[in-house]
């Protein structure tokens, strides 16, 4: 990733801070130039239709963004050292929107959620953090400046009045309760200057009387999801001491001379090193807390390896209703009630994935010969606790409960895994169903949740079977053939399989938005976008993990049914039905849309240009939708008009002396301050809709 762009932005920040405050596929055609495609083109204006920030909706959607991002322009050969925030569309509106515009816009939202909002419980009252002394202030403070040493960061800069969540709720106000802090920090160059905000977040606090203080797992596992793809991009090398460059580790003990040291860079090390922070003490308190024994109706620990359904199923109900206790803004959970006892695929693949991801990070069991030695060094022992011997081996039965990142997330892991085969797979059919109410299978089949399954379990065989994830879950390697990988696997491919010969429809080769096990019949409304977002991404994920190439081929049939289906070439965007009745974009809908070009770019385009309706899929075709859907839908064609509600700094828009637009960079996004309401609004996702 490109650490030199996103170092030379903070590089500003390297004042006095005090730190005990920190509590508060080659195809030889190339994606080209084209020209701005909101403007001139006869679009028209989305119209935001709420306020509301929808915590699962939003960091699934940034997830996929992050993934569109930087990862996809460098796999079509971008240098990203060419990319500069306030260079707009830069070598080109490609290569601009998806190596900056998407992946900041994908960074500033988890950091507003996780470090500056305050929306979820505060981190000093983490089950770990809590192990560390009575004071929790303190022991958070202390901890923080081991991890800023670690990874060779300015303990004076670390940023001040920070409220780093132990775990996330499900939606809140975006719009801040007071005025933000805009006074001067420091100079830059140009005139461009630092706000306050930038380094001292007690002004960037949401309402805490508007935020739905529940636990679901599919807002707390995006949030999950946000942290481990970052995290697992930040700590995925090492950094020289003396010029902070990135270097390639030859052990997991390269650090300990002092002539490297944990982390792509400083700056990026101690980011990964609050992600996870935050994930551990996360992970520790869903083990501990939040699963529900549906026999008692109680809120009872994870089993883990142990755990079998069939003496009564242990999962994670949907709804947790939390009353808070608390002082100085440092809350905690007072009591925890279930509301919504069900399971739902939603909220079992919202934990799947990242659990996955974090599996991959923090794995050190002998038998993979893949493990990352940059990986292993910070799960050594210091600063992170490695894991007891007996639950490395390839045994379980002998496996101990452990309160170390690795433990601790394969318990929830293992636990989760095996609810979606006992509690939402219906192998008689060969399909997952979208619930179960703790005692019984539904009978409905949602391809958009499904597909979104089929991915996760994508990732979670790559990583129980000791292949690369992340960035890197696309790479081939030699995987160790788990039993629980090949279950993954014959899930995947059956899946597939039943949505192929049950919803897609013959007469538009569309798929249906949902199935009816029981009626043995798909659904005859009205298609949805949704739908076939979903059913693409299973279907891709299928042709990665099984490298059937029926797969693909459904999938790029799919794609191009999708766009004559929903395509609305006068206005620039796509319909969210296809009959044209309603255009109403949601994060969910946002996510999927940049999941299907990423899916089109890399696994499904034309290997040679084609002509006529294929055409969809030559690569330039491609990237000029990518580029479209940003500037028509995420950025909006008119100021305000856009899903993305503010940005800030890495996307270009700077603070400058005597500019009091906020809207430094002249595009469609304004500033915090500007973004609405009396006192600005959150750089996140709001929905919006064609009227």
């Amino acid at each position: 990733m490109n650490r030199s762009k996103r170092n030379a932005f903070l590089a500003v920040l390297a004042m006095s801070l005090t730190a005990t405050t920190l509590v508060g596929c080659n195809t030889g055609e190339k994606p080209e130039a084209s020209a701005e495609p909101g403007k001139g083109s006869g679009a028209k204006a989305l119209t935001r239709t709420g306020q509301t920030f929808d915590t699962a909706g939003n960091m699934m959607a940034y997830a996929e963004f992050e993934l569109s991002g930087e990862p996809m322009a460098e796999r079509l050969g971008l240098n990203l050292d060419l990319l500069d925030p306030q260079k707009v569309n830069d070598p080109t509106p490609f290569d601009y929107t998806a190596g900056i515009k998407s992946y900041e816009y994908s960074e500033e939202a988890m950091y507003e959620v996780v470090e500056k909002s305050g929306l979820g419980l505060h981190l000093i009252n983490g089950p770990i953090n809590l192990t560390r002394g009575a004071n929790g202030a303190e022991s958070l403070a202390k901890r923080f400046q081991e991890l800023a040493d670690a990874t060779g960061y300015n303990q004076d800069e670390i940023f001040q009045n920070m409220y780093p969540t132990m775990i996330e709720y499900a939606s809140g106000d975006p719009q801040y309760p007071q005025k933000l802090d805009l006074k001067k920090f420091g100079d830059a160059k140009d005139g461009v200057y630092t706000p306050m905000i930038q380094v001292d977040f007690a002004s960037t606090r949401w309402n805490r009387d508007k935020m739905e203080k529940a636990l679901i797992p599919s807002a707390y596992g995006g949030v999950f999801l946000k942290q481990a793809l970052w995290l697992g991009d930040f700590l995925g090398n090492m950094h020289s001491t003396e010029a902070d460059e990135e270097t390639e580790p030859t052990s997991a003990d390269a650090d300990k001379d002092g002539k490297l040291r944990l982390g792509v860079s400083s700056t990026d090390g101690f980011q990964g090193m609050l992600l996870t922070e935050e994930v551990w003490n996360k992970l520790a308190y869903i083990r501990d807390n939040l699963f529900y024994d549906a026999s008692t109706g109680k809120l009872t620990p994870a089993v883990g390896s142990q755990y079998n359904p069939s003496k009564g199923f242990v999962y994670l109900p949907h709804k947790i209703e939390v009353t808070e206790e608390g002082s100085n803004g440092l809350y905690k959970a007072g009591s925890l009630k279930v509301t919504d006892a069900r399971s739902l695929l939603s909220d079992q693949w919202s934990l799947l994935w990242p659990a996955s991801e974090f599996y991959g990070t923090t794995d050190q069991r002998p038998s993979n010969p893949n493990l990352n030695p940059a990986f292993q060094g910070v799960f050594d022992g210091a600063p992170f606790a490695s894991a007891p011997a007996a639950n490395l081996d390839d045994k379980t039965d002998n496996d101990v409960k452990a309160t170390d990142p690795y433990s601790v997330n394969r318990d929830i892991l293992l636990n989760v895994f095996s609810n979606l085969k006992a509690m939402h797979w219906n192998a008689d059919k060969g399909s997952l169903v979208s619930e179960n109410d703790g005692k019984a299978q539904g009978n409905t089949v949602d391809p958009f949740n499904v597909g979104y399954t089929m991915e996760s379990l994508r990732i979670f065989q790559r990583a129980i079977d000791g292949l690369p994830v992340g960035y890197a879950s696309g790479e081939s390697a030699k995987g160790l053939g788990t039993e629980e990988g090949k279950a993954a696997l014959d899930m995947i491919k059956r899946q597939g399989d039943f949505l192929i010969t049950n919803l897609i429809d013959s007469k538009d080769g569309l798929v249906a938005n949902s199935y009816d096990l029981q009626a043995g019949k798909a659904d005859s409304g009205v298609k949805t976008l949704q739908a076939q977002l979903g059913a693409i991404r299973g279907l891709t994920a299928a042709f990665l993990a099984t490298e059937d190439s029926k797969y693909q081929q459904a999938a790029r049939d799919l794609y191009l049914a999708t766009d004559k289906a929903f395509y609305d070439k006068t206005n620039k965007l796509y319909k969210t039905k296809a009959d044209g009745s309603e255009y109403k974009y949601t994060p969910w809908i946002a996510g999927g849309l940049s999941a299907m070009f990423r899916m089109g770019t890399d696994h499904l385009k034309n290997d040679q240009p084609q002509t006529g309706a294929a055409e969809v899929l030559n690569l330039k075709n491609l990237t000029e939708r990518y580029t479209e859907f940003y500037d028509n839908v995420i950025d909006g064609i008119d100021l305000g008009h856009g899903m993305q509600a503010s940005e800030m700094w890495d996307t270009g828009d700077v603070y400058k002396e005597g500019d009091d637009s906020g809207n430094s960079d002249q595009d469609h996004i304004y500033q915090l301050q500007k973004a609405g309401g009396p006192n600005g609004t959150a750089p996140i996702l709001l929905d919006a809709e064609l009227k």
